[in-house]
């Protein structure tokens, strides 16, 4: 769903786009674009599709929305873009919780297995991740160089903790989502992890 239809659906105005594409546009970002977003948007809307007309709009305000603020701090971001769109969207209340609530979840990427809304969006934003290769490879390299603060052997620890952590777990909430995406993403998640680990100074 559009910008301007999912806003208007919810009783706000699309005054904030700007805004919005200008944040997305930040020179820093390479992976967490207005691309990403747009992304998140479509696969959210494919696997929102049984959900009636109010919540397919909540989950692509929370898409468009949920990484409007991206300075790669982890947690704080996720906070600040659901104040941005507390603070820039003017929706009804009931809505406007809702839309924050989502964008929440993506901290920890998790809520209650009954939250249908929240299936849609935390899949598709993981979708990447059962991406073809070179697409994960440009995944891979753009987040890197979004946390080109953190040292080499700083960010190789860091990044073989989260592969660890994703492949220890379920990643997709839906049936859909897994047929679609689990099996590539084990397959890219296990290759990066092969890589980060045979960087280690001590790998034999």
């Amino acid at each position: 769903m559009e910008w301007a239809e999912a806003v208007a659906v919810l009783g706000g105005t699309p005054d904030a786009w700007p805004e919005l594409q200008a944040r997305y546009g930040e020179p820093h970002r390479r992976y967490h674009t207005l691309a990403h977003a747009a992304a998140v948007v479509r696969d959210s809307a494919w696997l929102a599709e049984g959900l009636g007309e109010t919540d397919r709009a909540i989950v692509a305000v929370a898409a468009w929305t949920h990484d409007v603020v991206y300075d790669a701090n982890p947690g704080e971001d996720e906070r600040a873009s659901a104040r941005w769109a507390r603070d820039a969207l003017d929706l009804a209340d009931r809505h406007q919780d809702r839309v924050e609530n989502l964008i929440l979840a993506t901290i920890k990427h998790d809520a209650p297995p009954e939250d249908a809304l929240a299936t849609a969006l935390l899949d598709a934003d993981l979708a990447i991740l059962g991406a073809p290769k070179e697409l994960y490879a440009a995944y891979a390299r753009g987040v890197r160089e979004e946390y080109a603060k953190y040292p080499d052997d700083v960010w190789r620890e860091g990044r073989i903790a989260v592969l660890e952590g994703m492949l220890a777990r379920r990643l997709y909430r839906s049936e859909a989502a897994r047929a679609r995406w689990a099996s590539a993403a084990e397959a890219n998640l296990t290759a990066e992890l092969t890589h980060w680990r045979g960087r280690r100074p001590d790998h034999r």
